[in-house]
């Protein structure tokens, strides 16, 4: 067992042998090109002249008030594309390009890490394939269309479910008949090593400025919150914080219709351990070990794995995750709509919804930071069309 490919019991290398070298030449290139200072000095002027870093970390003064506890918004929806995908996407793209690839690929559920994936190709003058299950082209349409805008080239998965589950095997099915010229930008914490620790890596950039925001405003953060689907959002604010254990870390799972229900997404609530996309994880199975369906009215979060680092944190007790129903994240998203003007994703909406279950509970006044990870502009549809009780996915 390599134990640098693991976090605690979860990790690994879970892929065909033809997939070994392009892991370790990807290894070997971060290693030699991501943590030079030239490389980095080019990253960060991309994310401060082109993404728009620092994203505020803005005091929702009203939605304070309104549940008695002081909560601050770390603002990813603020950035380029709309989502903290591409902090990770322009990372790895220009990775790509310094590793001489020709062309990248990527899979994506709510679009965002597609739209991410295909800006940074059109910016850095890279082909772009783009994998997306048909069920969330149809119900992220405006994402779709926006990637083909781009220039990247989008392909419609029919199989399973049709989601992120079946586009992420599509990609990776891809990826190895061309693995010599093609670099795969996985987009979020998950996959084989070295995905998540480098998507982690890219992503703590949300952690980094929340700890140097805080500290200018004088605040002790008492919890952070975050969804949770794979895991790129959550980790990137949480892995600056994992030693402070006085902060509470909360990562917060799509429950669908209700985890005690066959309609949810909550792999860490309900799962067991597993292998799925060349990691052994914590994975949402049946009895028979076969990967079960999945269901969220998030595209972003339907997905029945989990980064193996939240598979460790979980099991150690470092980091709590709960599950949030459909009903309770859009009953969220409306309420910091009119609260604050801030329209946040359906998968953001998750981890808001907690301050409903959350600060009723605490006994005392606390500072609650919640990662906004994306804007809701790609959602809207379906939030029009919403119905309780609807099976989405």
């Amino acid at each position: 067992m390599n134990k640098k490919s693991y976090f605690g019991n979860y990790g690994g290398q879970f892929v065909p042998e033809t997939a070994m070298f392009a892991l370790d030449e990807l290894e070997n290139a971060y290693e030699k090109i991501a943590k030079t200072s030239e490389f980095k000095a080019e990253l960060d002027d991309l994310l401060k002249n082109y993404v728009g870093r620092p994203s505020p970390l803005y005091h929702a003064k009203r939605l304070s008030k309104h549940y008695g506890h002081e909560i601050y918004l770390k603002r990813e929806d603020l950035n380029h594309t709309g989502a903290h995908k591409i902090n990770n996407a322009l990372a790895q793209a220009l990775l790509a390009k310094k590793m001489g690839k020709k062309k990248i690929l990527a899979e994506t559920g709510a679009g965002q890490h597609g739209v991410a994936t295909a800006t940074a190709a059109a910016l850095l003058g890279l082909e772009c394939d783009v994998y997306m299950g048909a069920v969330d082209i149809a119900r992220q349409e405006l994402n779709a269309y926006r990637m083909k805008l781009l220039g990247a080239n989008l392909v419609s998965i029919n199989d399973g479910l049709k989601t992120l589950k079946e586009a992420t095997t599509a990609a990776i099915q891809a990826w190895v008949n061309e693995i010599e010229s093609v670099f795969y930008v996985i987009g979020s914490a998950v996959g084989p090593h070295p995905y998540p620790m480098i998507v982690r890596d890219f992503q703590n950039v949300i952690g980094r400025e929340t700890k140097a925001q805080l500290n200018k405003y004088g605040v002790k953060a008492d919890y952070i919150i975050a969804c949770v689907g794979g895991g790129s959002n959550a980790i990137g604010i949480f892995n600056e914080f994992l030693s402070d254990t006085s902060v509470n870390l909360v990562g917060i799972e799509a429950g669908g219709l209700g985890a005690n229900t066959p309609y949810h997404a909550a792999t860490l609530t309900n799962g067991r351990d597993g292998i799925i996309h060349g990691m052994k994880t914590i994975v949402l199975q049946d009895k028979y070990g076969m990967i079960e369906e999945v269901h969220s009215i998030s595209a972003g979060l339907d997905y029945p794995g989990v980064g193996p680092q939240h598979a460790h944190l979980h099991t150690s007790g470092r980091v709590k995750y709960e599950a949030i129903t459909d009903d309770e994240c859009i009953n969220a998203l409306k309420l910091l709509s009119r609260l604050e003007g801030i329209i946040p994703a359906i998968e953001s909406s998750h981890a808001l919804a907690y301050l409903e279950k959350l600060c009723p509970n605490l006994s005392e006044k606390k500072t609650i930071i919640v990662n906004i990870s994306g804007r809701g502009d790609k959602d809207i549809n379906t939030i029009m069309s919403y119905e309780k009780g609807k099976i989405y996915g």
